[in-house]
């Protein structure tokens, strides 16, 4: 089943249940995915539904830091809820131990031996990891191990 067909069913069972925090995350993700749809011409497969997804989850990620650093808790308890069932439709992520891993396979089959190669070892690496580890730890796992 897509993401897109998944959204639909738990839209639907979110108005049954009368689950309004629910109800507005699921339409949100359901929106962008079709207006990424209708800007692309064609329908999305699995890897680019997963990339909006992905998108969405970093959007309110970055919003959550900016409202706990202005001391809105209320905006933070909302924003964890929508994070929470946002959550549901990304696919599982690599814990540190996997990344670290993947980054030092990564580093030896591309031959990178400084801060140097930095951007060739993000180019092969990223899409090994994308949409199941968060970018900002790859990139300070790659950091770590080329330093």
């Amino acid at each position: 089943m897509s993401v897109l067909a998944q959204l639909t069913e738990d839209m639907k069972t979110a108005m049954k249940a009368k689950d309004k925090e629910t109800l507005s995350t699921v339409r949100m993700l359901k929106s962008a995915i079709q207006n990424e749809q209708i800007n692309a011409g064609h329908d999305l497969d699995d890897e680019e539904e997963l990339t909006i997804i992905a998108r969405e989850m970093k959007q309110r990620r970055d919003s959550m830091a900016e409202f706990k650093a202005a001391g809105r808790e209320d905006l933070v308890a909302q924003l964890e809820a929508e994070i929470a069932v946002v959550a549901k439709y990304m696919p599982a992520q690599m814990s540190e131990a996997e990344i670290k891993q993947v980054v030092a396979d990564t580093i030896a089959e591309v031959g990178a031996t400084s801060k140097a190669d930095f951007g060739k070892v993000m180019g092969a690496l990223m899409p090994k990891v994308k949409g199941k580890a968060d970018g900002k730890i790859v990139n300070e796992t790659v950091k770590a191990l080329l330093g």
